[in-house]
């Protein structure tokens, strides 16, 4: 337990000083003691709400980054949070709100700071897109990772080798995702599927983007110096990626206050709680110990991805979502234990 106590020391400090700036804000909001209180559980709901959701996270970032060099990982883990909690916390809200209501950023913080729930109202308005962009690019996320030609574990093999014989087909991953958006547009009133198609193209194009840009920077990188096998591409990979697992929170915070301050503080005592859990998956290399964890967090980064498409036509609770990633990660832990039990009674 000692061993586990380094990793966590800043997210419980950041825990405390958000904690109190939560209380602080309800006292101000509110001006009794009720409202403090009040502001102060949701804040922390809202840190609980994110830590469960971004355990698949977690993992994704350790498989990515245990590939990457000291110098890239450090800069992911500090640059990195500052853009995770500043960026996708504060900034891209309000950015959603400055394209959404065509306003300018100072008029959109003044509204979240006026008028919360009519900014709340513009963010509802949004979520449409959002929900479609986020889940493209997470599905091309978890397909890739399953249709690699040099992937050799497999956990649920019946389906594993048969998407890794898929991945001979060249842009197979491609057809599925827009076959599933595709899918939905169709599902979808006509105003409506017109706007979810352009996000999910959107979403497409941004993963395509951001690969295609990462191999020719890493590439360039790598021939200054052949010990570098994970740069800027890799760190911008990585920061996207984060980014589309925040949709969800950020969009979820919403049903339990329009205050964006007091979601800005929650979910980003979940973010640094995430990449404190990154940091100690890669040092302590857990991945390789347990043989099939990031299988499950890939089913679990499918999984979302389906559910952000489904949430176009039907609101799906955060918990539900939370539960599914936690079981998939669960069994797949457990399934990694028993390998290592069979192959020590083996040996």
């Amino acid at each position: 337990m000692k061993d586990l106590l380094p990793y966590f020391k800043w997210p419980v400090g950041f825990t405390i000083v958000g904690l109190i700036l939560s209380f602080w804000l309800g006292w101000q909001s509110t001006g009794h003691l009720g409202g403090a209180l009040s502001f102060l559980m949701i804040g922390a709901v809202l840190a609980v709400l994110e830590i469960s959701l971004s355990f698949d996270n977690a993992i994704v970032n350790a498989n990515k980054l245990k590939d990457m060099t000291p110098e890239w990982q450090h800069r992911f883990l500090t640059w990195g949070i500052l853009i995770a909690v500043f960026g996708m916390r504060i900034v891209f809200p309000l950015l959603v709100v400055v394209i959404a209501a065509r306003i300018g950023p100072i008029e959109a913080l003044i509204l979240a700071a006026r008028e919360p729930q009519e900014y709340a109202h513009i963010m509802e308005g949004a979520h449409l897109s959002i929900s479609a962009f986020g889940g493209t690019f997470l599905m091309m996320v978890a397909l890739s990772y399953f249709m690699d030609e040099e992937k050799e574990v497999d956990w649920v093999k019946a389906l594993e080798s048969r998407l890794r014989d898929w991945s001979e087909i060249r842009g197979i991953e491609v057809a599925l995702v827009l076959a599933v958006a595709v899918g939905f547009t169709v599902s979808l009133p006509a105003g409506q599927g017109a706007e979810f198609l352009f996000a999910s193209v959107c979403g497409l194009l941004t993963f395509l983007a951001v690969e295609l840009v990462g191999h020719v920077l890493d590439a360039s990188e790598q021939s200054r110096s052949t010990a570098a096998t994970g740069g800027l591409g890799a760190f911008l990979y990585l920061e996207v990626l984060d980014a589309s697992f925040s949709f969800d929170g950020v969009i979820g915070a919403f049903a339990l206050t329009q205050n964006l301050f007091l979601i800005a503080i929650g979910l980003g005592i979940g973010a640094f709680y995430v990449r404190s859990m990154t940091l100690m998956l890669v040092e302590r290399k857990t991945l390789a110990q347990f043989r099939y964890l990031e299988h499950g967090a890939f089913y679990s980064v499918l999984v979302l991805s389906i559910i952000m498409f489904a949430q176009s036509l039907t609101h799906v609770p955060e918990v539900i979502t939370g539960l599914l990633g936690a079981c998939l990660i669960g069994l797949s832990l457990l399934a990694s234990i028993r390998h290592e039990r069979r192959a020590e009674g083996n040996g």
